[in-house]
């Protein structure tokens, strides 16, 4: 008898368990958001003043979804991650956009350079 009552006790434990564990639902994938935020780091987004805002935004959004997340709010956290994986990515368009900027100048400068030193005529507009 003592044996039934230890097994529906250890039965009761694990049932609680699953239910426990199934209740809690899929955790949040986190990466895509980290990921974007990296990119946008490693492409110097944070010395491009547009992209710099816009990788502060999903940083501060990926802060705000890990907090939802622990409150249970899975719905708006995956919302959040995404506006934070959007933003990111908003912010290494906004870096790579810069940089090609940038490298057209540059080339342009090049051009000139060497136009004065061959002397060559100038185009025509």
């Amino acid at each position: 008898m003592q044996r039934m009552h230890m097994m529906a006790v250890a039965v009761g434990v694990l049932f609680a368990g699953l239910i426990a564990g199934c209740g809690s639902g899929p955790a949040l994938d986190k990466e895509p958001s980290t990921s974007a935020i990296r990119a946008a780091e490693e492409v110097g987004a944070s010395s491009v003043p547009t992209a710099s805002l816009y990788l502060q935004l999903a940083k501060e959004e990926l802060d705000k979804a890990k907090g939802l997340a622990t409150k249970g709010e899975k719905d708006r956290a995956g919302s959040m991650l995404l506006r934070a994986q959007a933003d990111a990515e908003l912010a290494v368009a906004l870096s790579r956009g810069d940089a090609d900027k940038t490298d057209a100048t540059q080339a342009i400068e090049r051009v000139r350079q060497l136009r004065e030193e061959n002397q060559l005529p100038h185009e025509r507009k």
